[in-house]
């Protein structure tokens, strides 16, 4: 590339970080990373009436936590600093201003009030009242192109309220190009003239965003679908400043699993799936939701579905690290269709995390959610998880499927009972117990060596003795391989609890 790779990630602190803005964040970081380059975070907090308290936080943390590492930002390597817009404030207004003195911005001194009998009139019409070449200039509407200069100062030295728009040009053709979607054309009479700048102060989204992504030297812009009608708008900008524009791209929609519609909040309530990477506690409100954290998924496994949300490898390879995400990730390999999301895929993601994981970690994490096992000592809890990891999605799950290494089981399975239980299981189990408490040496191999000969010399059936024999043991007829159980329990409990089935139906 012609020039270093400057992307940003640059979300609003007004709430949770959705996944659609965690999509935006990774393939900006992999795209940063695949070309050597920088991925900043800036916060665009000037929409202060929005603000929320902590959610800056919320949004550094969850990068944290998915392994998106931050270059330039708030605190980190400030070369273009500062990095949250509203402490750049000072610098929006000189920028204004020389739109303004380059015949490329205006001021309008119009009130609301004014703007809504306006719109309302137009609607009476059947017609959409837009503020632009159509009747910027002809009386009814109070700005410094209809006004002389002088009545435009008297304006602004009285204190009266404007803002700054844009001078959208008339019977042109804007010629947009975008690295996923294409060229595209724009008839820049169907156009508004964008608010930039308000009397408050303050920018708005568009100048801000242009200014900033200037001044720190971004490269391409990579966001969201929802900002492509700005595309024309942005372009203008760039052209009016004299400035050189980055190169942009715009993702595709996340879309609800029916695929139709974007995803939201509501549909993971609804279907039972977090939508945001971390848990969240609205403070107004005190509702709390779900994060694919708190849910249990690993950090691997939320980056690698998210990675397929919207673009593939154009390989069947679907499991993929960090670094090999970066070395595969190419935005032309970004579709521009709205991508379905599937709550079943990303469980099958965290399923085969869950089997990456070290056995320690999982334990200590076991203990930690399960207080049974508070006195349990945790090389123990490790020799369980090795056994039953393979058949858990979350760390959630490990109870249920190895409760009964832990606690003889008070419950029997009746349908389990109905297919393991003969008229002769009683006799067979107890020779069961004589065998296995002839086993001196007490291992996996010796109990299946000692327990499968005697099977064998004594003509029964298999299954007449190792299905009671797992009903003993687990209460049902699932779990791990037999022998396995035995051994961590341990002899004198596995004998106790084949005496305690055969008592129960004696």
């Amino acid at each position: 590339m012609s020039k270093p790779v400057r992307v940003r990630f640059a979300p609003s602190p007004t709430g949770p970080l959705h996944i659609g803005g965690v999509r935006t964040a990774l393939f900006n970081y992999l795209f940063a990373k695949k070309h050597n380059g920088t991925f900043i975070l800036r916060i665009e907090d000037t929409d202060q009436n929005r603000f929320v308290e902590g959610a800056e936080n919320y949004i550094e943390e969850s990068l944290k936590w998915c392994g998106i590492r931050v270059d330039e930002g708030v605190n980190t390597n400030e070369k273009f600093g500062p990095y949250r817009q509203s402490e750049r404030k000072h610098i929006y207004k000189k920028y204004a201003d020389q739109l303004i003195a380059n015949g490329k911005a205006y001021y309008a001194f119009d009130t609301a009030d004014d703007l809504d009998a306006h719109r309302k009139d137009h609607e009476a019409q059947g017609k959409t009242f837009i503020y632009n070449w159509h009747n910027r200039e002809k009386g009814r509407l109070v700005n410094s192109l209809v006004l002389s200069a002088e009545e435009t100062q008297a304006k602004l030295d009285a204190g009266d309220d404007y803002v700054i728009r844009f001078l959208s040009p008339q019977d042109e053709t804007l010629h947009l190009t975008d690295i996923i979607r294409g060229n595209m054309t724009i008839d820049t009479n169907i156009l508004d003239d964008k608010v930039l700048f308000k009397s408050d102060g303050l920018p708005t989204y568009h100048l801000a965003n242009i200014v900033d992504d200037h001044l720190m030297e971004i490269s391409h812009v990579i966001r969201g679908e929802e900002w492509l009608p700005s595309l024309a708008l942005h372009y203008q900008l760039y052209d009016a400043f004299g400035w050189e524009k980055p190169e942009f791209a715009h993702l595709p929609l996340i879309l609800k699993p029916t695929g139709k519609g974007k995803l939201s909040k509501r549909d993971g309530d609804k279907l039972g799936f977090p939508v945001f990477p971390l848990a969240y506690k609205d403070h107004q409100t005190g509702d709390i939701s779900r994060g694919y954290r708190e849910d249990g998924y690993f950090p691997e496994a939320v980056v690698n579905f998210l990675a397929f949300l919207g673009w593939n490898p154009g390989t069947e390879q679907e499991i993929f690290s960090m670094d090999e995400l970066i070395s595969a990730f190419d935005l032309e390999r970004v579709n521009k269709a709205g991508a379905r999301f599937d709550p079943d895929k990303t469980k099958w993601f965290n399923h085969h995390y869950m089997q990456e994981q070290y056995n320690d970690d999982l334990a200590e994490t076991f203990k930690q959610i399960q207080p049974e096992l508070a006195e349990i000592d945790v090389n123990y809890v490790e020799l369980v998880v090795a056994l039953i990891k393979e058949r858990a999605t979350f760390v959630s799950d490990f109870w249920a499927l190895s409760h009964f290494f832990f606690q003889t089981p008070t419950d029997l399975d009746e349908k389990a009972v109905k297919k393991a239980w003969k008229d002769d299981s009683p006799e067979i189990m107890t020779q069961v117990v004589t065998v296995i408490d002839s086993v001196n040496d007490y291992t996996v191999e010796n109990l299946q060596t000692e327990l499968k000969g005697w099977i064998t010399k004594n003509d029964i059936g298999f299954g007449k003795v190792m299905m009671p024999l797992r009903l003993a043991l687990v209460g049902a007829l699932q779990g791990p391989d037999v022998f396995d159980i035995m051994y961590l329990i341990g002899k004198d409990e596995t004998k106790r609890r084949i005496e305690n089935l055969v008592n129960t139906f004696s």
